[in-house]
């Protein structure tokens, strides 16, 4: 019985004398079967495989084989009172985190003070010391600086968009009397400049552009209108769209390609009274009423903002359309699925005396996007 036993052992034990000889591609095949949170385990083991991280073959390999990444989605808080830390919450468990994003050690101090715009697991941050952009995947470790194209470079509505390729900066910057347009292409490596807008775009700095259709699309304040910058060709257009009747504040949002929403109060004079959803009909010339908030939560919203809407942003996110304030500690979201309205807990590790500076960011860890 030993001896059977002994040589069962001696079939299951891995000869390093053969292990060792395995060619790399073969290798390679191995290891990516395992799922991505066990590799990323490994990775610290040598040399090789945590060059594996940045092999375009064995991405391909692991792509393929991988039917979903382990990983959660997040929402990332960034506030002056959370110096060093961003707070993260797992939008799948609906729960804070224990745990905390880190950052690169190059960036300043607080360096989530610094981070201007999020996409598809890259995070794009500012570094005026060295006149540069930071553009981050967090989760591969990797890392590239982007120089500012002038010095000294004022910019504003910054937003980072994914391509399939790479990604893209957007800003709008003022040089002397007029406003120019910089489009910043990862696959270029370089900068392009265009012509600015003619009307002043939305006075919200925390509002992002909204990717649609291949644009990117802002409101102006009041009269209000919708205006979108194509990517591609660098041209801005005023579509013919129109707005539903007796708007207070409106902000847009998307799925990315498939639907463009708009959430917007009604009411006069600036005071709302109620709340709508609306949904940019197949045409692209009529928007269709979705949902309207719920008085309670209506009532709640407004008085947060005190009807001071320059601090409402919203995004979208896995599924989620969510509308934040600067000034306020909670996110209200929609769940487009569900069709439900829904508060996002306070941070727990908030301060009870806490300042205003809450600004939110979408984030779901994705290892193979390139920066």
């Amino acid at each position: 019985m030993s001896t059977l036993l002994s040589k069962q052992k001696e079939l299951t034990d891995m000869d390093p004398r053969i292990w060792s000889r395995l060619p790399d591609h073969l290798l390679e095949r191995v290891l990516s079967f395992l799922p991505l949170k066990t590799f990323l385990s490994l990775r610290s083991t040598c040399k090789q495989f945590n060059s594996l991280l940045f092999s375009p073959c064995f991405i391909s390999k692991h792509s393929s084989l991988s039917s979903s990444s382990p990983f959660s989605s997040f929402i990332l808080l960034s506030h002056p009172q959370f110096l060093q830390k961003c707070p993260l919450f797992n939008t799948v468990i609906n729960s804070w985190c224990n745990m905390s994003l880190s950052f690169p050690p190059m960036l300043s101090c607080p360096p989530s003070s610094n981070l201007l715009s999020s996409s598809n697991g890259l995070l794009c941050f500012s570094i005026p010391r060295s006149s540069s952009f930071l553009i981050c995947n967090l989760l591969s470790r990797s890392l590239r600086r982007v120089k500012f194209p002038t010095c000294p470079f004022d910019f504003e509505l910054l937003t980072l968009v994914s391509t399939p390729n790479g990604y893209k900066l957007f800003m709008l910057s003022s040089m002397g009397s007029s406003t120019n347009t910089l489009v910043y292409d990862s696959k270029v490596s370089s900068w392009r400049q265009f012509d600015g807008f003619d009307l002043i775009l939305n006075e919200n700095p925390h509002q992002k552009g909204v990717f649609y259709d291949g644009c990117l699309f802002f409101t102006t304040p009041e009269p209000f209108y919708v205006a979108c910058f194509n990517l591609e060709s660098g041209k801005w257009e005023k579509p013919a769209i129109g707005l539903p009747d007796g708007l207070t504040f409106v902000r847009l949002v998307s799925d990315g390609d498939r639907k463009l929403y708009l959430i917007g109060g009604v009411g006069v004079s600036g005071i709302s009274r109620s709340m709508k959803l609306w949904e940019l009909g197949e045409d692209g010339g009529d928007w269709a009423e979705v949902e309207t908030l719920p008085e309670m939560v209506c009532r709640k919203f407004v008085s947060v903002c005190y009807h001071n809407y320059e601090h409402v942003y919203c995004f979208w996110h896995q599924g989620l359309i969510c509308l934040c304030c600067y000034t306020w500690p909670e996110i209200l979201y929609y769940k487009v699925s569900r069709r439900t309205w829904h508060w996002l807990p306070k941070c727990p590790s908030l301060p009870d005396k806490w300042s205003c500076g809450f600004r939110w960011f979408p984030f779901k860890p994705e290892l193979y996007s390139t920066v």
